[in-house]
């Protein structure tokens, strides 16, 4: 089984006014740091919510960009002209990816294994975590998150324990 979402991907990019460009291979750049603060707001935000939302949607079926989707939705209140940059960068990434699918086998393991991961302090503004996770029953994906952890971690262990404490969750 297949599941994808690529004409409404490709509606996305239209929205952002993407469909000429190049693409881009990450859907964030490298060690970018996200601030509330900094930089212009943007004068009417409707366009950036809408496109965030729309990629939030997106996540259902893409789990590469869970984490960058993740960044840019903190700034849905006031986001600014950076933020939005960051926003249209993952719609580049999907310009070039817009045909990738979760793929479920039909003969593939029962196996459930989960892998986690944090980001000690990643969060520039308020120096929270922030807490990755993925299940893969067999070679199938099945489940993901990205998301800031509810307080800040003392330390990198306490942020992974935290991590691994909520993919835990998942399958319980």
């Amino acid at each position: 089984m297949l599941l994808h979402q690529h004409k409404y991907t490709q509606d996305v990019i239209s929205l952002g006014g993407l469909q000429s460009g190049n693409s881009v291979f990450t859907p964030l750049e490298v060690n970018l740091k996200l601030r509330q603060e900094e930089g212009e707001l943007l004068s009417d935000p409707s366009l950036y919510r809408q496109l965030v939302g729309s990629l939030n949607y997106l996540t259902i079926t893409r789990p590469d960009i869970s984490f960058a989707v993740q960044q840019v939705s903190q700034f849905m209140q006031a986001p600014r002209h950076l933020h939005l940059a960051a926003v249209r960068r993952i719609l580049r990434y999907l310009k070039g990816t817009s045909t990738r699918r979760l793929f479920f086998p039909k003969e593939s393991s029962l196996q459930l294994v989960g892998y986690s991961d944090a980001d000690w302090a990643g969060c520039a503004d308020t120096r929270r975590s922030v807490t990755g996770w993925c299940m893969f029953l067999g070679n199938a994906l099945i489940s993901w998150k990205s998301k800031k952890q509810d307080r800040v971690s003392k330390s990198s262990t306490e942020s992974e324990y935290r991590a691994m404490s909520s993919a835990c969750s998942e399958i319980t």
